[in-house]
This record gives structure tokens, sequence and C-alpha cells, in this order.
């Protein structure tokens, strides 16, 4: 079986096992308290052009986005997202078990707009009891989006406008920033989350990674204590170096120009998957969604899809119609050519 279903199947990028290795038996400090991680935070600050930034390293995803939302917010806010965010759908409710609720909107393109915002935001202060509601304090949204779609500058420059007139945390969720940030369909730079958001992650599980996330926090009134919030919701890595390590191994080299395993990887994946979308395409397959990045989700005939699951893995979406099926084929920084090719031969061949 050939794995399209997720980015996150395959084990690590090899200069990440190569200097987990190189470094195994070496002696450090604690929970991100060592050399390694020092030096990975110095490298992130710089390609953000963020010298101020506090940058932690997270476990996973679904830790940083639950430990950012339940430390910013007081105990009656909420976050606004869109209904199809992963804190919404795909994360068990975690960011609720926290005692804030998840304010979903609804998305077009897995996407949200400023004005949805703004609009959500002075409804809640239009109500006469508004003090019996859960009240928004932070916008919550993933770029790329669950739908393999993409924020552009001027979506983020809108959304950070409204954020910060109505007294918003604007938090932006980049498990997948790689494939963001090197896609042809993309207008942002680490600079500008850097300068438009208040708190954002760069992706290591999705991105080459055993495992880990890099939080970047911009906003002073986030940034006292939060090394408490990390320990309290069993974020902190007892063996924190392994996360600055394979930080610092994927950016490797990197200045700006993408020429770091992070961003090739990630700029590859994005090329296969277009190459996938290309030859669905051709066939007269539509697409659910007008993703540029390494997600690709086709609507395809019961019998094509019956076919291809015989000797490929994706991931189900939505029953379209009495006889298609939308799916998600997604490539991976490990994704192989060889694989791609087979699979663009069986679809030609549908």
């Amino acid at each position: 079986m050939i794995r399209f279903e997720c980015d996150y199947g395959e084990g690590a990028a090899q200069p990440v096992l190569d200097l987990m290795q190189k470094t195994n038996l070496e002696q450090t400090p604690g929970y991100g308290m060592d050399e390694y991680c020092a030096k990975a935070q110095e490298l992130i600050r710089r390609l953000c052009d963020a010298p101020q930034a506090d940058v932690h390293f997270m476990v996973g995803a679904t830790q940083a986005n639950l430990t950012v939302i339940d430390a910013a917010l007081k105990p009656w806010q909420g976050v606004l997202c869109a209904d199809s965010g992963h804190i919404n759908v795909h994360e068990t409710g975690s960011v609720e078990a926290t005692g804030h609720k998840c304010l979903a909107l609804p998305s077009v393109q897995g996407k949200i707009t400023a004005q949805q915002v703004k609009d959500a935001y002075e409804e809640h202060w239009a109500l006469d009891n508004h003090e019996h509601v859960v009240q928004p304090g932070m916008v919550y949204i993933s770029n790329p989006t669950e739908d393999g779609t993409l924020y552009t500058k001027e979506d983020l420059t809108d959304l950070s406008a409204v954020c910060y007139d109505c007294g918003l945390y604007l938090f932006v969720d980049g498990a997948r920033m790689a494939y963001g940030l090197t896609s042809e369909g993309n207008d942002l730079s680490l600079e500008d989350y850097a300068s438009l958001c208040d708190v954002f992650y760069l992706g290591g599980t999705k991105c080459g990674a055993l495992f880990g996330e890099a939080l970047v926090i911009l906003n002073e009134d986030l940034k006292k204590d939060f090394r408490y919030a990390i320990k309290q919701h069993g974020g902190m890595l007892a063996k924190g170096r392994l996360l600055g390590l394979q930080f610092l191994a994927l950016l490797d080299g990197e200045d700006g120009t993408g020429k770091s395993a992070y961003f090739q990887m990630a700029a590859k994946a994005n090329n296969q998957a277009m190459k996938i979308r290309r030859a669905l395409e051709a066939k007269g397959c539509k697409m659910l969604f007008d993703s540029p990045t390494n997600q690709q989700f086709p609507i395809l005939p019961d019998a094509w899809l019956e076919t291809l699951n015989q000797k490929y893995a994706t991931s189900w979406i939505a029953r379209c119609d009495d006889s298609h099926t939308a799916v998600r084929f997604c490539t991976s920084w490990a994704t192989r050519d060889e694989d791609v090719e087979a699979l663009l031969a069986d679809i030609a061949a549908l």
C-alpha cells in the first residue's frame, strides 16, 4: 500500500537523524535550557526578523494550540475560528477542556474574514446580556488551512488590523507552515507573520521532524510566565534538547532563500501534489477545494476510488452525491517520486 492520507506517516528527515545521532551521548541541561535550543531559537528569531520574539519548542500542535489559548484568555473568554478549524473539529475538545469555547464562524474554502471577526465581536457587545455569553478574546486561524488553502498577505493584514482594533489576540497555527511558505500561491514571509500576529508557530511534526513545533510569541503580554503554562499542560519535554536539535537540522544553512531542508522538502511535496492535481483534472475531476499546497481534494467517481484504494491510501472527506466521493491526497516531505509517478500512471489508466 502506497500511503497518501497524511504528511506525518514517515519518521524524520535524514539531517534530523544525523544530528541527533551525532549528539546522542552529549550531556546537556534539560527542559529546553541547552545550547542547541538556544541556537535554534536565535536562528528562528533571525529568520523572522524579530529579535524581541520569545521562541518555545512544543512537543506537538495540539499541545501548542491548547497551551497558547488557555494562557492567553481569561476564564470567560473563547476563541473565534473557522468551523473547519483544527481546534474545532480535530482536537477532541482539548480547547474546551481548558474552559475556553471555540466560537466557530462559517468558513469558505477553510478561511474566515476580517469582516466576520468584526461582526462577531460587535454582535457580542451589542447584546444586552453580553456578560452571560462567552466573550471573544482571540482569533485562531491555520495557514495553510485544513482545506489546503492559503490566507494571503492582504487577508492576514486585514485580520491583524481588526484584531488590534477589537483587542483580540491573533494566533496562527503553522503546523503545515513550510508547505504554505513554499507554495506558488503564497505571498507571505516569516517576517510578515512576525509583524502581523501575536503568536504563531512553525510546524515540525508534519514537516520533517520526528515531533515538535516552534512557537514564536511576539506580544509582550503573552510572554510572561509562558513556561509555567507549557509545564502545566504537559508540553515541557525533559529531554528538551531533542526539539531544538531538530529545528537546527531542518533549518541548517537557511538564510531566507529557502535553501534549507525544511523548505526544500516542503516545496518538493507541493510540486508533487500539484502533479497529482493536474493528472486528476486532466481526467475531468473537479476539486472540492482550490488548494495550492500539499493537500489535494479531488471528487472521484466511486468506481475510480474503489480501483485506486486497492493500491493507495487516502483520507475520506465527504460524500458528494450518489456516485462521487471527495478524498484527500496528501504528499509529505518524504513522498517518493516513484510513488507519485506510479499514481499518475494509474490515474491516466482509469
